[in-house]
């Protein structure tokens, strides 16, 4: 099992949280998971969604079985230990743009779901921080932007405190340039990955999306007084200046996960007791990455994606 994880081109790792609980982390599960455990994956996250949303099911990105969110998701998944049974996830979406003439991909956070039973477990350490970190350390401890939609100004601060350069903030001291560029390219090409639909007005000047909640993610809308809110007050006051929560506005949050935020969430925000278990998930991550490009080298025989495409063999 461990030797099948170290040649794995991507992510597909177990994580201890507490006695009671782990986490899964599946990145793209659309491009190498068995039809089977796919429909048991979606099922699950489902589960989680109808339990969580009284109201109504969601209907886009990994929801939708035509949308091929899978091919481009990474899902951490949220069960208990003995049962098995799934009581939250996070969902984030890989986005494909250019950056400063070169292809980039931006890390949407996405959606956060936690079975009303499971709340107040402290889930939210691993659901907000614990993926873009294990895909940090798998990146090499290289930077890479992040991206974030919602309305919840307990999301906006967990944003604005867990990554770097984070555009818009109430603090308002980021430079915009690289991130406008990015907002554009979101809103123009990955509008579904969120559930918005193509006529929602995108703000510019504030990075704000005006009647965002129609394209499927109909059932998130709130009002102010029922959205969570932050313990600093200072992004509860942003949201509530800056959107417009009859009409239903959105604010577009881009970001960059890097060394500096690494060591905040490791130091700030995970729990003692669950430390040694995510560092021993970075560790074995580092290790993969050191040791693939020796199996590389030695299989000149295989395909191994982008760094060797296959070639058919032809006779001479």
């Amino acid at each position: 099992m461990w030797l099948k994880a170290l040649i794995q081109p991507t992510l597909n790792l177990s994580v201890k949280l507490s006695s009671s609980h782990a986490a899964h982390v599946y990145e793209r599960p659309g491009r190498w998971m068995p039809a089977e455990e796919r429909a048991a994956l979606a099922a699950a996250l489902r589960e989680i969604a109808a339990r969580s949303l009284p109201s109504g099911q969601l209907d886009y990105g990994v929801f939708r079985a035509d949308s091929g969110a899978l091919d481009r998701a990474v899902i951490m998944l949220i069960r208990e230990r003995g049962s098995g049974r799934p009581v939250a996830f996070n969902a984030l979406a890989l986005l494909d743009v250019t950056y400063r003439g070169r292809p980039e991909t931006v890390t949407h956070l996405g959606l956060v779901l936690i079975d009303p039973e499971a709340r107040g477990k402290g889930f939210s350490w691993a659901l907000y921080g614990m993926t873009t970190l294990l895909l940090f350390v798998r990146n090499q401890l290289r930077p890479f932007w992040i991206s974030s939609v919602t309305q919840v100004p307990a999301v906006v601060g967990l944003v604005c405190e867990g990554f770097s350069n984070v555009f818009p903030s109430p603090d308002g001291t980021v430079r915009r340039f690289d991130h406008l560029a990015l907002a554009r390219q979101i809103m123009q090409h990955h509008r579904a990955a969120f559930g918005v639909s193509e006529d929602a007005r995108f703000d510019e000047r504030r990075f704000v999306i005006e009647d965002a909640y129609r394209g499927g993610s109909d059932h998130l809308k709130k009002r102010f007084d029922d959205a969570p809110k932050h313990r600093d007050a200072a992004f509860n006051d942003f949201c509530a200046a800056t959107l417009d929560y009859h009409r239903g506005d959105d604010v577009l949050q881009v970001g960059q996960m890097n060394l500096a935020a690494a060591r905040r969430y490791l130091l700030q925000d995970v729990p003692r007791h669950s430390l040694p278990a995510l560092l021993g998930a970075a560790l074995f991550l580092l290790v993969q990455r050191a040791l693939l490009p020796a199996i590389y080298w030695l299989s000149p025989g295989r395909q191994w994606g982008r760094l060797r495409p296959w070639r058919e063999k032809r006779d001479v």
